[in-house]
């Protein structure tokens, strides 16, 4: 019998108006649907209104804000893995993305994270380097490799397709290998023995 497939949400991290970052999300959801081990969610966070202000420890969260998280929350938690598509914006990753991990604490535990960065020279790896941080303190599993478009409105066609297809579909593919493997791993692991977050 063949193993559950992987449920994968793909978190579009930018929510700046004129952004790349459904182009992006757009060619690496369609590498991932393919796939018979993954299900494949994508998470496009300027759908997503959650209010910079939190509540206080221990309060309800205020209307507009339970609204969202009614929305979004059951699919984190649903997810066995992420992949975020980020750029990079002042040497890190956009305030919406962070302010959308900070709204959410148990559903990235012991889960696998991937990155999909784009940008200018660095094609966003600072901002990768800085969500690793984050997501470990989140009990987090970041994966090594990533994938990374460096000048990226340069990279695709007005299409949206890459015009050099061959590198990127290549890191694509070996950082779903490696997604799927921790994916399958940890959700054996989390449904053997609870973690002690």
């Amino acid at each position: 019998m063949p193993a559950e497939p992987i449920r994968l949400a793909v978190i579009v991290g930018s929510v700046r108006e004129g952004r790349f970052g459904p182009t992006v999300a757009r060619w690496f959801a369609d590498q991932a649907r393919p796939r018979e081990d993954l299900d494949v969610d994508v998470i496009d966070l300027a759908e997503v209104h959650l209010p910079m202000v939190m509540p206080a420890f221990g309060t309800a969260p205020a209307p507009e804000a339970a609204r969202a998280l009614a929305s979004l929350t059951p699919r984190l938690d649903a997810a066995d893995a992420f992949v975020i598509v980020t750029p990079e914006y002042n040497h890190s990753f956009p305030a919406a993305l962070k302010n959308v991990i900070d709204w959410h604490g148990p559903q990235w535990h012991v889960k696998p994270v991937g990155f999909v960065s784009y940008g200018g020279l660095s094609g966003g790896l600072r901002a990768v380097e800085h969500l690793r941080l984050v997501f470990a303190e989140l009990h987090a599993v970041g994966i090594r490799d990533t994938v990374s478009f460096h000048g990226a409105w340069r990279q695709f066609d007005g299409d949206g397709v890459p015009i050099s297809p061959e590198g990127c579909n290549g890191a694509a593919k070996t950082m779903l290998d490696q997604l799927t493997w921790w994916a399958r791993t940890l959700r054996e692991g989390r449904t053997a023995r609870p973690y002690a977050a």
